[in-house]
């Protein structure tokens, strides 16, 4: 490990700016999602010859008559066999502006769960719409996750037009459905795009056959949509992940606090508090890989230098004195379901929440939630397999949290089968119900 520097140049605003987009694609099925993804990466030309060549190969045992794009993106067998898309695929790709990591999520209902793992870190989510179809069921569920979930872009992709003639017509009224039941969502940032996925109209190249559309195509979109003031810079978080000590003579005073930055910023010379001790010290520096760095930002991975050597460990929280979480015992979340046994209250399950871990139980299900009508079951007594619904939890010791709405990180957690090992739910925090 090489000796912390002194802080090396660190240009702020050029990290915040990232040049990384996260998106995910959902809709329901056979709206054209992986279509679109192939066809992204085809027109940008972000694939390597071996890639085209192996789904030539598999179009044409397919019977298909042209190279069928989805291929590059449905990996499975299964999929390719049954045309859908079952888990999640994620694919990489730049252009000179940016990069992006595509989060291919599946379309059909049984599948919401694999949807979740998607967007849980998106940026910005692709609503695939068939314009023959419109506006239905499944483009809801996905909407009112994505919003739920709180990815702060959303690009409305109104595909297929070819089949509908490119009627400007046809655009609108979707548009307009879509715009009225996103209305009640928490989703502000709504962009449209008519394209046809399988030809690339408005796909990278603006199309010539919507002379009534003067947006911009799909990718100069996400080439240009502003990402770096999504990130909660106001409230410094790290959960630390490890404490690093150099079984060397050359470093064996060094002691670092490692961990992701979940949100705010940390830099030498700022306060800063360990939970649960509650004990308060100052920054003496911030490195990364070994240099020390004028700051730490989300979702930066850093070592905290601390001046005085006082308790901290994993499962602790690094935050400002004056600028605390929530530590609690009770918890107040809207939990999506992702096991084939049902949620009852009363079950103990194990919690993971950042880098901490515990055992907790549902104490009680306020309300399942509707999500074709936006309402809530009140009456409901258990959750099934991808069902959402508002639990209170109770944790067998405090947690450091804040509001989903506040910090996605440290706002949400996982709920663990003690028995299998196998993560049947995902909770966004709401509150506490102290």
């Amino acid at each position: 490990m090489a000796s912390p520097s002194p802080a090396a140049s660190f240009d702020s605003e050029s990290y915040l700016d990232m040049d990384l987009l996260r998106l995910l694609t959902c809709g329901s099925v056979d709206d054209g999602k992986s279509t679109l993804i192939g066809r992204l990466l085809y027109d940008s030309k972000s694939i390597f010859e071996d890639q085209l060549e192996a789904a030539q190969v598999a179009s044409l045992n397919r019977g298909d008559e042209r190279v069928n794009l989805a291929l590059l993106t449905d990996g499975l067998r299964a999929e390719r066999e049954q045309g859908i898309t079952i888990d999640v695929a994620y694919r990489y790709f730049a252009t000179p502006r940016r990069k992006f990591i595509i989060a291919d999520c599946p379309g059909h209902v049984q599948y919401t769960r694999n949807m979740v793992t998607g967007a849980s870190t998106a940026n910005l989510a692709l609503i695939l719409i068939d314009a023959r179809h419109g506006v239905i069921e499944q483009t809801r569920r996905h909407a009112f996750i994505a919003s739920l979930l709180r990815i702060p872009h959303m690009v409305v992709c109104v595909n297929k037009m070819d089949l509908v003639d490119w009627s400007e017509e046809v655009y609108e009224k979707i548009r307009d459905d879509f715009e009225g039941f996103a209305a009640r969502l928490e989703t502000t940032d709504i962009s449209f795009i008519p394209m046809s996925a399988l030809n690339g109209d408005n796909v990278v190249d603006r199309s010539q056959s919507t002379p009534w559309y003067d947006g911009p195509s799909l990718l100069h979109h996400l080439e240009n949509v502003h990402i770096a003031s999504d990130r909660d810079l106001i409230d410094p978080r790290m959960p630390v992940q490890w404490i690093v000590r150099p079984q060397s003579d050359e470093f064996h005073d060094y002691r670092g606090c490692a961990g992701k930055v979940a949100s705010g910023v940390f830099r030498p010379g700022d306060e800063v508090m360990a939970l649960p001790s509650g004990l308060t010290t100052t920054i003496e520096s911030v490195d990364v890989g070994g240099e020390a760095v004028e700051a730490g930002f989300p979702p930066m991975s850093v070592a905290l230098r601390l001046k005085d050597d006082i308790d901290v460990s994993r499962g602790d929280m690094i935050c400002k004195p004056g600028n605390k979480p929530m530590v609690t015992q009770d918890l107040s979340a809207m939990v999506v379901w992702m096991s084939t046994t049902p949620m009852t209250p009363g079950k103990k399950y194990a919690i993971k929440h950042t880098t901490n871990s515990a055992r907790c139980v549902i104490k009680e299900l306020t309300y399942r939630m509707d999500i074709q009508a936006l309402q809530r079951d009140e009456s409901a007594t258990e959750l099934a397999l991808n069902e959402i619904g508002r639990v209170n939890v109770r944790v067998t010791k405090p947690i450091f949290c804040d509001t989903y709405r506040t910090c996605r990180q440290t706002g949400s957690f996982i709920i663990i089968d003690e028995a299998t090992n196998v993560t049947v739910g995902a909770g966004l925090i709401t509150g506490t119900n102290d």
